[in-house]
């Protein structure tokens, strides 16, 4: 007969359970790892940097119809956030006065278009996105425009527009990252 105390030594469950106290302590470290292709995959730092505009951070989605879609479609993860969203990583691409236009043909940053930036009409499984479109609205002290530079399917401020500086967690710095 087994006990208890005999399967809590099982190689595995405490492999298990190193691992898990591994991620508590990582989490609390304030290590973040990205498994999406918004911005490098890889393990970041949150850090008390500036929010500035070039800035990779951690924020929190607010709680509209379009975060409910995303997290439904799996586009977002649930997670710990208000609406029981999980936290994303974007690069700020826009901020304070900078004026953003969001067109069939891509989003547009004080004139320039951005490469890869065409809003896509479907997702991978042919299911309609939300259509966020605006022309040279100038952002607002408290607005960030939140995107992947990378990523033409990223699901980024050309489907839900500007976010508000307080949804910010954190800047976030690469640790170590791979493609």
């Amino acid at each position: 007969m087994t006990t208890c105390r005999s399967r809590l030594r099982h190689p595995l469950v405490i492999v298990g359970i190193c691992l898990a106290l591994g991620l508590l302590l990582a989490h609390q470290a304030g290590l973040r790892l990205n498994t999406t292709r918004s911005i490098p995959l890889g393990l970041y730092k949150m850090t008390n940097d500036s929010i500035v505009k070039g800035a990779s951070v951690l924020w929190c989605p607010p709680q509209r119809q379009e975060f409910d879609l995303a997290k439904e479609r799996g586009y977002i993860g649930a997670g710990f956030c208000p609406g029981g969203y999980g936290s994303m990583m974007k690069k700020i691409l826009a901020a304070h006065n900078d004026v953003v236009s969001v067109t069939d043909d891509g989003v547009m940053i004080n004139g320039t278009l951005l490469p890869a930036s065409q809003p896509m009409e479907t997702d991978s499984m042919g299911r309609l996105l939300p259509r966020f479109r605006v022309t040279d609205h100038q952002l607002a002290p408290s607005e960030l425009w939140l995107m992947s530079d990378t990523n033409s399917r990223s699901f980024d401020a050309r489907y839900f527009g500007p976010i508000h500086r307080d949804h910010v967690q954190s800047h976030i710095h690469p640790i170590w990252t791979w493609e």
